[in-house]
Order: structure tokens, then sequence, then C-alpha cells
């Protein structure tokens, strides 16, 4: 009784996971220990992938545990890569576990770009494993009793997880074996084998018969959900798998029922109800009944018939001897109750005991990517307080230079350069002077072009692949069914366009700097001479020597030294601000692991606020002294402007060294931009490289992609009918002599009424013996055989020991008959006598009154003519049995 349904493992095609796995991890990842650490894991990923999928896996708990450590592993692994069809491409095929296909058409399969639909096929292999397991313990063993329970509840639970989240996991049309309704049904399939494993305990424990009736009667509950779900689903009873499956569960059904019947009877006899008694074993002796007769090539019942028989016989004489209780109908019985004692596993991982995730010490992609816009954020927050602080220092030295300060406080002897002149005119040739700034004014049309190719490079990558899938989808129509590659592409042409409007405001901002360069060249350029040849280009005043220890002299220098302090504090506080770090790591962790999602601007701007919030009150007040500094200078520079001879040749002197002050100024911005550009110019080529890597990884994968659908539609178009289908003759599709075919399998339907097994086919009838009477042969096709002998026809004597049977080849599926020896003359009656009775002569055939004749008929005692005559030997007429 004790047959168990166990559920085929499918089987995936090999993928290489190391390679993309590694170029994810070297592009963003910095070389080093931990680099060099998630490397090593993709290895033991890929080692660990092959152990489960890539060999036949025995029926044992060891094999389920590679199994299940490579699912938690698929599960922790998922959130820490950014898998999808357009970044982290890996495509995975896997065949459909029931349906084999055919010869030329091969197995049905799937291949998808998605982690989800991994895990789902590797759940669904657990699951699997995990019924065969279940199947393969001895159910006469109490701890075997114990692992199957256990191993039918995970595979009930695995498959009801795959239930309830294979479509969204995939995105599309499951193959059947993975699809609801089939996860579905073997769920049910599961829970009432578990269910069965209980009531199989039960009984060897020998509990109580109320309880064991309960557990047998929730079993039965079981199955003949199970057996609904997988009869009147449209796709499944077309599977071989499942045809087999359905009278199983109709079966146990039966005999899970029986069961519960019988040990309620046992309980009513134990209550005295001996009516109910035999009412109940009756019906459990209809059940078995029906199961034996329908499907005994299924399941075996003849001790469970036996024993329930027993019990019936001897419940009828005793109530027919002492007790006379009336037996009641079976729809009068009360209800058994129910008992249910299993219950699918929770899929929560991990599953397996022996689990280590590979990859701990990697953050998932939600943090990753909540910390990708948190340190933008913070850029912006330190690129904002810095622009603020360089703004005012500009402005500070602009209005300082329109008012030729400090120059002018140095330049009272009117003949010498001013101290502040010449040092700024040493700091540029310090710095490379004119060389330096067209040296690199020089390359940067040359990283903007390498930056430009490498986009339109991979752009067209893009637009080519796009192109290729538009015309394979127009040719195809329908048949084309993956992701159309305008709708993939959309990020990635997005992200595109974004790097050309970066490229576009980067010309922009390269052709202002050039136009500043321009303007202040040829001051710059002086700033480059020779000390006395600078000092011969700046025109000679009037000495103002009675100014020097004046008060106002002495209110300017020192009002221009509290404006140096404060930018040499605003140098620093840059410095302190660019320098402040903090892990939000471990704060979005904590989120995630909290609330199961990070609210990533929360967060990010109430750690900023607390970071930064002193810093943005320095720069404040840093700006705010400078202002109250700028206004008083201005006061105190018209007095002196006031004290001071104004002639023609100290407004020209005092001019030359305002725009030597703005030239020293704009050569140090102009140099700091050109820097600045260059370098962004080298991060971005380093950005464009991984866009053109992800478009070309993504443009391989949809080839690959490309080239397996079109072998698949290869594959169909060939299996196709080249023409439509025709009505075929009836003469030619209706052979001769067909033989007859077997009766086919019955499928237990609960809602026909009970029939008797059909009986065995008996052979064609044999045709009547001709008539030797003379008579006038009747106008009837000879072609039609009469439907039996007649009815007053004496019947021939033949051996007791040999059977009555029609003189034909014999016909598969009737052994016993044996082909009619060649040159043998059935009809020849008058020749021969029958055997082992020699002195009895054949009695004529004696014709109805009114009946013609046979057609063609001889003369009497004359053979037919055209037959062989055989020599007389002792030839049985009935064929030997």
């Amino acid at each position: 009784m004790a047959t168990f349904i166990s559920v085929p493992l499918k089987k995936s095609s090999e993928v290489d996971l190391v390679k993309p796995l590694s170029k994810y991890i070297a592009a963003s990842y910095p070389a080093g220990e931990e680099q060099a650490e998630y490397l090593r894991s993709v290895e033991e990923l890929n080692k660990l992938r092959k152990n489960a999928l890539g060999r036949p896996l025995d029926k044992h708990e060891s094999s389920l545990e590679i199994l299940l450590r490579y699912y938690d592993q698929l599960c922790s692994v998922e959130p820490k890569f950014p898998f999808s069809e357009n970044q982290l491409c890996l495509t995975f095929t896997w065949k459909d576990a029931f349906d084999k296909g055919s010869l030329f058409g091969g197995s049905v399969k799937l291949s998808l770009a998605s982690l989800g639909y991994e895990k789902t096929c590797v759940l669904f292999n657990c699951a699997a494993l995990a019924s065969q397991i279940a199947a393969e313990q001895n159910v006469d063993n109490d701890e075997c009793l114990k692992a199957a329970a256990k191993y039918y509840q995970l595979a009930s639970g695995a498959f009801g997880h795959i239930k309830d989240t294979v479509l969204s996991a995939l995105n599309r049309e499951p193959t059947m074996d993975i699809c609801p309704e089939t996860v579905g049904t073997l769920s049910l399939i599961m829970l009432a084998q578990a269910q069965e494993v209980f009531f199989l305990k039960a009984t060897s424990d020998k509990m109580k018969d109320a309880v064991i009736a309960k557990l047998a009667n929730q079993a039965a509950d079981f199955y003949g959900d199970a057996f609904k779900q997988c009869q009147y689903k449209d796709n499944l009873p077309k599977y071989f798998y499942f045809q087999e499956v359905l009278p199983v569960l109709a079966a146990k059904h039966c005999i899970m029922q029986a069961n519960a019947e019988l040990h309620q009877s046992m309980l009513a006899k134990q209550k005295k109800r001996f009516g109910e008694e035999i009412a109940r074993l009756q019906h459990a002796a209809e059940l078995v009944k029906t199961v034996a007769s329908r499907y005994d090539e299924y399941v075996s019942v003849k001790d469970l018939t036996d024993k329930i028989n027993r019990a019936l016989t001897a419940a009828k004489k005793d109530n027919d001897f002492i007790y006379h209780d009336r037996v009641p109908e079976v729809k009068d019985l009360e209800q058994i109750g129910k008992a249910a004692l299993v219950k699918a596993t929770a899929i929560t991982p991990p599953l397996s005991q022996k689990f280590a995730d590979l990859f701990e010490k990697m953050v998932p992609m939600a943090v990753q990517q909540s910390m990708s816009v948190y340190n933008q954020r913070k850029a912006e927050t330190v690129n904002r307080l810095v622009g603020t602080m360089r703004e005012a220092t500009n402005l500070c030295n602009g209005v300082l230079a329109s008012l030729n300060l400090p120059a002018a406080l140095e330049d009272l002897s009117g003949d010498s350069i001013p101290q502040s002149i010449a040092e700024k005119a040493r700091s540029i040739v310090e710095q490379g002077g004119l060389q330096s700034i067209e040296q690199l004014i020089k390359d940067l049309p040359e990283l903007l072009t390498r930056n430009r190719e490498i986009l339109d490079e991979s752009l067209k990558m893009l637009d080519d692949e796009e192109t290729t899938d538009n015309e394979l989808r127009t040719k195809f129509n329908q048949r084309w069914n993956r992701t159309p590659s305008g709708d993939l592409y959309k990020p990635l042409r997005a992200e595109g366009a974004n790097f050309r409007n970066i490229l576009d405001k980067a010309v922009q901002a390269d052709q202002v700097v050039r136009d500043r360069y321009k303007s202040h060249c040829d001051m710059i350029a002086l700033l480059c001479k020779p000390e006395n040849e600078l000092n011969a280009a700046i025109p000679s005043a009037n000495p103002t020597k009675t100014l020097q220890g004046s008060e106002v002299v002495n209110v300017l220098r020192s009002q221009l030294f509290q404006l140096d302090e404060v930018k040499k504090e605003r140098e620093t506080l840059e410095e302190e601000i660019k320098a402040v770090t903090f892990d939000m790591s471990t704060t979005f962790l904590t989120a995630l692991a909290q609330d199961g999602a990070i609210n990533e601007e929360q967060l990010s701007l109430s750690q900023l606020d607390k970071l930064y919030n002193s810093y943005n009150q320095r720069v404040q007040t840093s700006i705010h002294t400078q202002d109250k500094l700028l206004g008083q200078v201005q006061i105190a520079h018209q007095e002196f402007s006031s004290l001071k001879q104004s002639n023609t040749e100290a407004n020209q002197r005092e001019e030359v060294l305002k725009k030597l002050a703005s030239a020293h100024d704009s050569y140090v911005e102009i140099s700091s931009n050109l820097r600045e550009g260059t370098k962004f110019y080298n991060d971005l080529t380093e950005i464009l490289l991984k866009f053109q890597n992800k478009c070309s990884d993504i443009v391989f994968a949809r080839k690959t992609e490309r080239d397996e659908l079109l072998k698949e539609l290869q594959q169909s178009i060939a299996r196709e009918p080249s023409a439509p289908s025709f009505n075929v003759p009836a003469y030619q599709s209706n052979p001769a002599a067909p033989g007859p075919t077997p009766a086919p399998r019955t499928v237990f339907q609960p809602q026909q009424a009970q029939q008797e097994p059909q009986s065995k086919p008996q052979p064609p009838s044999r045709p009547p013996p001709p008539n030797i009477t003379p008579q006038a042969a009747p106008i009837t096709p000879t072609n039609t055989p009469p439907t039996g002998p007649p009815t007053n026809n004496p019947p021939p004597v033949a051996p007791p020991s040999q059977a009555q049977g029609p003189p034909y080849p014999t016909y598969q599926g009737y052994p016993g008959y044996f082909q009619m020896p060649m040159g043998y003359n059935p009809y020849a009656y008058g020749q021969y006598n029958m055997p082992n009775m020699p002195n009895m002569p054949y009695m004529p055939f004696q014709t109805t009154p009114g009946q013609g004749g046979y057609p063609g008929a001889p003369p009497p005692g004359q053979p037919y003519p055209g037959y062989p005559q055989q020599p007389p030997q002792q030839q049985p007429y009935y064929p030997q049995q």
C-alpha cells in the first residue's frame, strides 16, 4: 500500500559564473585584499553550482544539503550584485522536468537572464530531491517515517513557495513544470503524503482508533484535493507524468478513506454500534474493491482487502446470530473527524545547516546604491561650502585689485616694483608660466575627443544590436518573444545621454577658460619676464614718500592683514571640510535589517546636517567678517586716495599695477580650472570605459540569447507540417483486417458510479460451414460473412481437452490460437474424421428450411474446385491451445 509519488529533477545547462562576476568585482572594488577575497568567493560559488547541478545526485541527505547550500548562497548573492538584463547579465537555461520533448525537437527548455529564475529552478530541484529521498524511506522504521514526513513537508513548502513567487521572479510565462498550477498541485500531493506518513506512524504505534481514523480521513481529503486539482487543470493531464500520477492519487484517496472507515468501525464496535460497524466495513470493502479493479497495477490492496473482509465477515456473523442491529445506509453515518498534523515548511533562508555566506563582507546592492547617492549628496555639500568660500575669496581679491591694494601702499616711492607684484611674478614663474597653461589647454581637445569616441562606440553597439533585433522581430512576429532591445536599453541610453550632456557642458566651460586666458594673456606674459624688464614696463610716477608712516596707511595695512588672515583661515577650513568622513553603510544596513527598506534621503540629510552644520556656520562667519573688512578698506582707501597727488603718470602706473594683480589672480584660477578639467576628463574616461564594458556585455549576452532563440525557432519551424492538413480517403485510412486494440486504462472519476471491470474481449466468431446440399445460391454479397452459426445446427463433437475457436491467424493479445497450416482447407468436411474418434464419421451440415446453399457449392460428395487436396493424416480440426 505504501506507494509514494516522487518528482523528477530539472536539468540545467552549464553557466560560467566566474568571468562576469569577476569582471564586475574588478570594476566596482579597488585592487587589494578585499577584491582578492571576493574573487576567491566567486570561484567557490562556481564550484558549488557545478556540484549542485553539474552531476547526477544521489537520493541522500548529503546531496540535498548541497542543493540547499547553493540555494541559500543565491539568496545571499542576489541583493549584492546587480543581476539584470541591462547590467550584470547571466543567462540560465533549464529544461522542463516533465515534458521530455520529441526525437527531433529536443526537450522543452527556457533561457532567461534572471537570477530569480535560477533560484526558482534550484528550489524546484530541492523539493524534487526531498520527495525522492522521502519515497526511499523504509516505512517499517520509526526514524525513517520521521525523516519521510520532514522531507515531504519541506517539498510541499518549496513547491508552495514557487507557486507564490515564480511569476514575480520571472516576469514572463514560465515552463509548465514551474507554473503556479503545476507546483500548487505538487505541493498538495507532498502534503497528502506527509499526512499519510503520520497515519502510518500512528498505526505502527497502535494509537487509538479514533485518532488513526481522523488522520486517515484527513489524508484522504488531501489526496482528493490533489486529485481534483490535478485532473481539472487544462495543461497537466497531457503530461505522461501526471497520467501516471492521477490513478495513484485516486487509489490513495480510496485507500485512506477505507482505512478511516475501518478504524472508525473498530471505534463503533467498542461503543456497541454493531450496525454502524458493518456499514462502515461494507463501505471500506467497496472502496478497496474499486481500487483492486481499477488501479491494481499501481497500488496493491490485497492485505487491506483481506483485513477488511475478515472484519466484515466476523461482524456480520456476530450481528446475525447475536446482536441483530440494524445496518444503516452509508449516507446516514456520522462524518469522521479530521486531524491535520502536517504543515508545509516555510521557506526562509538559510535552509542549509552548513551555510556560510561566501560574500559576507559585501554589502547589499540597496546599501551600495544608497551609499552612492549619499556620497553624491556629501560631495555636493562639500562643493557648495568650498565654492562659497572660494567665491568670497575671489570677490575679495577682485575688490583689492580694483583698489590697487596692497600695491598702492608698497609703491609710495613710485619707481620700484611693489613687493606684492614681485611675489606674484615669482609665483607665476614657479608654476610654469604661460607654457604650463598652453600645454593644459592643448591637451583638453584630445581628452575630449577620446571620451566622445568611447561614448559613440558604446551607443553604436546598442544601435546595431537593436536594429538586428527589430529586423528579426519583424520577420518572426510573435514568435520573437524576448524583451525588445529598445525597452531593455532605455536605462543605458539615458545614461549615455547624460554623459553626452556632461561633455557638452564641459566644452562650454573649456571655452570660457580659453576666453579668459586670452584676455589676460599679455599681463601674464609680462609677469613672466625678468624683474628688470617688468620694472621697465611699469610706468614711473612722482614719489609719495610723504604718506609713509601716516595713520591712513597704517589703518589700510592693518585691514589688509586681517583680510589675509581670513583667507588663510578659509584654506584651513577647506581642508577640514574635505577631510570629514563617516561610514554610512552601518546606518543603512541597520535600517535595511529593521525595516526591509532604506529611506536614503532622510538618513543622508540628517547625517550630513550633523556633520557639516558647524562648518557651514564658520563659512558664513568668515564671509560676514570679510564683508565688514572690505567695507572698512574701501572707506580708508578713499581717504588714502585723496591724500595722494593725482597726475596722469600716477594714474597710468596704478592702472598697470591693477592689471598685473588681476592677471596673477586670473592665472591662478585658470591653472586650477585647467587642472580640474584634465582630471575631470581622465576620470570621465574611466567611467565611460565601464559604460562601454557594460554595453559590450549586454550586447554579447543579447547575441547569445538571440542565437539560442534562432536555433529554437529553426527547430520549431522544422517540426511544423509543410502543407495544411487534408482528409484522407476512407479506403486508405481503414486497414483491411485491423487487429483488436488493448482497452485503455481507466481513470477514477469521483462523480461516476462504480462499475464492474469489463470482461476479456472474445475472438471473432467462426463462420458457418458450407452447405453440401445442392440448392440455388441466394443473391447476397460474398464478402459479408454471416453473424453466427444457425441455431439448429448440431454442435460438433470435440475432445474435452481442446477449446473451440476459429481457424484464423492469431492476434496479439489472444494467446492459444495458432495460425492456419498452409494448404489446410477448413471446409472439406467430408474428407477427414474427427481426431481421436476414427470410427465416428462427421455429421453433414443440416441447413435450415428455406435457407439457400453456400454460394458456388459443388454437387454432393465432390470437393470445392480450386482447393488443393491433403493426404489423409491425423489433423485436429480445432487449433491446439
